[in-house]
C-alpha cells in the first residue's frame, strides 16, 4: 500500500441487508445514510478512513443489485474469460436504466477494489443471492462474505456458510449494529488473509487502526482525569445579604450542580468527537445512572464503593481523614482532625463517604470576628467537592459513557430497546482491584494540594496508566 493508492473495498449484495451500515460501522463514519427502505444508495460512495492526515483505507458503499440472474446470464452467454466478461458487460449496459446498479457496483471492482458482500443471515437464501454469488466470483477480486444477521436468529447461518465457501476466500459472521473495535478489527484480520499480495498492506492497515485506537484510548484516560481535577475542586462564591439567607444558599447549590453538569456535559461532547460519533445523540434510558441526576441519591447507591470500600481504599492511600470530616462536621473541625494517617483517613471515608459538600459563610475576620456579617454582608462558598465518594462516583459515570460510546456501532441508528439499554446499572470501580483503587484514591488526596505541582504529576502519570488499561480492556470485553 503506497500512501497515494490505498486498499479500496466494495462492500455489495442485493437491496437492504446492511451495506450501508457496514460502511459506516467499519469506517467509523455516522454520517453515512443508513435507512430501513431498499434503494436508498443509487451511486456509488467512498468513505475513506484518515489516520494521522493520511488515507489508509477506503470502503465503497454501492447500490443493491437489481437483476442478477439477467446479469449472471449475460455473462454466461459470452465466450471472454470471466474478467472480461464483466468488464464488457458494462460497457455494454452502461446506458439502459434496468442496468444501473449492477454498472454502478461493478464500477470500483473493475477498477480494483476488493470485495465485502454482504446479507441477512436471519433470512433464508435465494436464487437471486447465488446469482449474485456467481457474478462476483466471475470478478477475479480478493473477495469476503460477510453475514450480518440482523436479528439474532441462527436457523440460516449454516445455509449460508456453506453456498459462500463455493464462492468467497472467506466467511465471516458480523452484526454491523452491534460489532464494537474488538470485532471490527476481527474482520480487518480476515481481510489480510483473502489474498497473499495484499497481506503487507492489510498489515499497515490494521497497525496504524491498533495505534490510532491506543491514541483514543490514552486521550480519553487524559479527559477523564481532567474532568475529575475540575469538578472536585470546583468553587462557587456568592454574596449573601443577611445571615442564614435560605433562599441565596438553595440558589447557590443549583449554581454549583449546573456547572458541575456542565462540566460532565463538555466531556461527553469531548469522548463522542473522539471516537467519530459526529451526530450520535444517544440518550440513556430513564433508569440509567447516566441520565439522572448526579447528586440524586440512586445515583449514590448504585455507583461509586461501598462504605467497606471506601474504608480501605482510603486507608491504603492514607490521608483522606481530614476532607472527610470536615464535610461531616459541616466544616466547623478547623483542622482538628487533619492529623489524619491511614486509620483516620479510612473513618473519614466511613463516615463521611455519602455526605456532600455543604454551602459555607466566609469572610474577612478580626480577633476571631467575622467582619463580613457584622458589615451586613456573608459570602457563601460551597465546593471544593473533596469527598471520596464523589469522586468515584464521577468516575463511574465517566466510565459507563465511555463503554456506552465505543459499543454503540456506527451503523446503529435507532435507539437500545429498554431490557438492553438497562443492562450496565451499577458502575465499575467497585470491581476494581485494590491497587487500582489505592491509585485512584492517591490521585482524589492529589488534587487537594494543586501546589505540589511535582507530586500532582507523578500521581496523576500512575492513575493514567491504570485508566489506560481498564480502559483498553473496556474496549475489547464483550458487550454488557
Amino acid at each position: 500500500m503506497s500512501d497515494s493508492v490505498p486498499l479500496r473495498f466494495a462492500i455489495v449484495g442485493h437491496p437492504n441487508e446492511g451495506k450501508s451500515s457496514v460502511v459506516s460501522t467499519l469506517a467509523e463514519d455516522d454520517t453515512v445514510p443508513v435507512s430501513p427502505f431498499p434503494g436508498e444508495t443509487r451511486t456509488c460512495h467512498v468513505y475513506p478512513v484518515i489516520i494521522d492526515g493520511r488515507i489508509i483505507v477506503e470502503f465503497i458503499d454501492t447500490p443493491g443489485f437489481q437483476n442478477p440472474r439477467h446479469t449472471l446470464a449475460w455473462l454466461e452467454g459470452h465466450a471472454e474469460s470471466d474478467e472480461s466478461a464483466v468488464r464488457a458487460f458494462r460497457e455494454a449496459h452502461l446506458a439502459l436504466p434496468a442496468y444501473q446498479h449492477e454498472c454502478q457496483l461493478l464500477q470500483p471492482i473493475v477498477a480494483g477494489a476488493g470485495v465485502i458482500f454482504v446479507v441477512d443471515g436471519s433470512r433464508p437464501m435465494r436464487r437471486d443471492d447465488l446469482a449474485e454469488m456467481e457474478i462476483l466470483r466471475r470478478t477475479g477480486r480478493p473477495r469476503m462474505a460477510v453475514i450480518n444477521s440482523k436479528e439474532y436468529g441462527e436457523e440460516y447461518l449454516d445455509e449460508w456458510k456453506t453456498a459462500f465457501r463455493k464462492h468467497f476466500n472467506s466467511v465471516r459472521v458480523f452484526n454491523a449494529h452491534h460489532a464494537n473495535y474488538a470485532e471490527r478489527m476481527a474482520l480487518l484480520e480476515t481481510l489480510r488473509s483473502i489474498d497473499q499480495d495484499w497481506q503487507p498492506a492489510m498489515e499497515q492497515v490494521i497497525r496504524a487502526f491498533r495505534e490510532d485506537w491506543e491514541r483514543r484510548i490514552a486521550d480519553t484516560a487524559d479527559l477523564i482525569g481532567e474532568l475529575l481535577k475540575t469538578s472536585t475542586n470546583h468553587v462557587v462564591l456568592a454574596d449573601c445579604g443577611e445571615e442564614g439567607d435560605k433562599e441565596s444558599e438553595e440558589r447557590l447549590k443549583e449554581r454549583f450542580q449546573k456547572e458541575l453538569r456542565e462540566m460532565e456535559r463538555r466531556f461527553h461532547q469531548r469522548i463522542r468527537r473522539l471516537f467519530k460519533h459526529n451526530i450520535f445523540h444517544y440518550e440513556p434510558p430513564a433508569e440509567s445512572a447516566l441520565q439522572q441526576n448526579l447528586f440524586s441519591e440512586r445515583v449514590w447507591k448504585v455507583l461509586g464503593l461501598d462504605r467497606t470500600q471506601l474504608i480501605w481504599a482510603a486507608a491504603l492511600a492514607g490521608g483522606t481523614g481530614g476532607a472527610g470530616l470536615d464535610v461531616l462536621f459541616h466544616g466547623i473541625s478547623a483542622g482538628v482532625f487533619t492529623a489524619s494517617g491511614a486509620l483516620l483517613g479510612g473513618l473519614s471515608a466511613y463516615f463521611g463517604g455519602e455526605r456532600l459538600a455543604r454551602v459555607k459563610a466566609s469572610g474577612p475576620r478580626l480577633m476571631g470576628l467575622d467582619l463580613s456579617r457584622r458589615l451586613g454582608r456573608t459570602q457563601l462558598k460551597i465546593g471544593p467537592m473533596h469527598n471520596l465518594q464523589f469522586f468515584f462516583v464521577l468516575l463511574d459515570r465517566a466510565l459507563i459513557f465511555f463503554s456506552h460510546v465505543i459499543n454503540w456501532a456506527h451503523g446503529r441508528r435507532e435507539d437500545l430497546p429498554d431490557d438492553e439499554a438497562g443492562k450496565k446499572t451499577e458502575g465499575y470501580t467497585a470491581g476494581w482491584t485494590n491497587n487500582q483503587r489505592r491509585s485512584a484514591t492517591r490521585y482524589f488526596e492529589a488534587l487537594k494540594h494543586l501546589d505540589d505541582v511535582e507530586n500532582l504529576e507523578r500521581v496523576l502519570k500512575e492513575f493514567q496508566e491504570i485508566l489506560r488499561q481498564v480502559l483498553a480492556v473496556m474496549s475489547v470485553a464483550k458487550r454488557p
